[in-house]
């Protein structure tokens, strides 16, 4: 083995020196491929990410740092050509560098979500949907078709973590959003009243007379002298009997009734609406009624009344749908009435009921029901007349009431499109207007070749009317 000579140690001396120098320049060519950006005289843009951080490189020395907007990123001055910007929130700022010779430069920050992190968990929860995500310091945009509106809250509850209150919703959803809701209230109701009442007056000569009162079926007149004035009688008194005995005229007002009632309710409106969107209808009116204020003065406002229908739809999916109903149906009653300035203003009579519920496509709930009895019973009778058995009753007024309701709201969602209105059958389809002969001399309502009422019933698919044997009709 030969021994290194002078020269060849020489020439691996340099070859090492080179070695050596050579080494900062490749090391400083590295670095320099992992800058993310080289600030020169011109204005230049760098995107964080929200949370992260990115380091700046710079070939001159900076001497100072300035940030617009603390609150979107926060910078620290690593050293003299090292800058790191963190994000805070999304946003838009700028971060200015001087120089030794106050030379200025300005980057323009820009604090985005972490989009990458918003795509892997999208794509986590929701494989099958084809959400796309476009990113911004404005926020973060979804866009893209879903199945359902449950996946597209779904999927805007996770930007949301992302994103609070930045996220753009440009995502649709795919299907019927045209729902269509048929609501029918029934109502059955029976009352019975039984009323059995006496009251008698007694006349004669020198000033004496007798009244009986009870429940006012007659009332003594105020003009002097009462009790030679005839009686004033109520228009409950349906019988009188009158006899002289002993030179006393004896009147006796009888109030015998039985009453029975029965009332039918049956109302079935029908409206559509899209999806996410609040509908009304009201069939019926507005009845006016005074309003007095305490200057004396007196408006005139109006309350509605008839069938009433607001509902709002939410299509969840192709086989399910989300209502938020509020079917109402009123009527004027009399019965119940007040008196305003002398107006009459009538009450109302209302059944009214309000839910939200799920339903598939064409199924039917009943939201709400009600079965109920009432009795009520008066004895209006003078102390000790009224206890005597047989002739008490002549001293006793009796009110029996009994009344018996039977409620219920069916409520039916149905997902619907629009129909060819050439092939739409309505309800005046068969009329016929009547001449002069048909009308004045055989009082018909309809002139040859139409028919009575309705065709069918509107009880088949949408847009169509079923007859009574069952075929349809376009």
């Amino acid at each position: 083995m030969k021994r290194p000579t002078a020269r060849s140690r020489w020439i691996a001396g340099i070859v090492s020196l080179c070695a050596v120098c050579c080494a900062p320049f490749s090391a400083l060519a590295q670095e320099r491929t992992l800058e993310l950006t080289i600030i020169t005289e011109t204005s230049n843009r760098v995107q964080v990410t929200l949370g992260q951080s990115a380091l700046v490189r710079t070939d001159r020395l900076i001497s100072r740092i300035s940030l617009a907007e603390p609150k979107v990123a926060d910078s620290i001055l690593l050293s003299a050509r090292q800058v790191s910007v963190i994000g805070k929130a999304i946003g838009k700022t700028s971060l200015t560098l001087w120089d030794s010779l106050e030379n200025v430069s300005i980057l323009d920050i820009e604090v985005m979500p972490d989009v990458v992190r918003l795509k892997e968990r999208l794509n986590d929860m929701l494989p099958e949907e084809p959400i796309r995500v476009h990113a911004s310091h404005d926020g973060v945009t979804l866009y893209g078709t879903v199945s359902s509106s449950v996946v597209l809250h779904q999927a805007l509850a996770v930007a949301e973590l992302f994103a609070p209150e930045k996220v753009v919703n440009l995502m649709q959803v795919s299907g019927v959003h045209q729902v269509m809701l048929e609501v029918r209230v029934a109502e059955m109701s029976s009352t019975l009243t039984k009323r059995l009442g006496v009251n008698f007056g007694a006349i004669a000569s020198g000033n004496f007379f007798g009244v009986s009162l009870l429940n006012n079926l007659i009332s003594i007149p105020p003009d002097p002298p009462a009790f030679l004035a005839p009686f004033d009688i109520s228009s409950s008194v349906n019988s009188l009997l009158r006899f002289n005995a002993g030179g006393v005229a004896v009147t006796g007002f009888l109030e015998a009734l039985k009453e029975d009632g029965l009332a039918k309710v049956l109302a079935e409106p029908t409206l559509v609406t899209l999806s996410g969107q609040e509908a009304r209808f009201l069939a019926g009116g507005e009845f006016p009624f005074t309003v007095p204020y305490a200057d004396g003065t007196v408006t005139i406002e109006f309350r509605s009344f008839g069938v009433a229908l607001s509902f709002t739809p939410t299509v969840l999916s192709p086989d399910k749908i989300s209502i938020q109903v509020a079917p109402e149906v009123s009527e004027l009653d009399f019965a119940n009435s007040v008196t305003l300035g002398g107006t009459t203003v009538p009450s109302l009579t209302i059944r009214r009921a309000s839910t939200t519920i799920e339903l598939a496509d064409g199924q039917s709930f009943a939201v709400a029901g009600l079965l109920q009895e009432r009795i009520r019973e008066v004895i209006s009778k003078f102390p000790v007349l009224g206890e005597i058995p047989v002739l008490g009753a002549l001293f006793r007024s009796s009110s029996f009431e009994r009344g018996e309701t039977e409620l219920i709201i069916i409520v039916t969602p149905r997902l619907v499109k629009p129909l060819d209105v050439a092939k739409q059958t309505l309800p005046t389809d068969g009329f016929v207007e009547p001449n002069d002969i048909d009308f004045f001399l055989f009082g018909k309502l309809q002139g040859k070749g139409g028919t009575h009422g309705r065709w069918g019933k509107f009880d088949g698919a949408f847009g169509y009317i079923s007859s009574p044997q069952g075929a349809v009709q376009p």
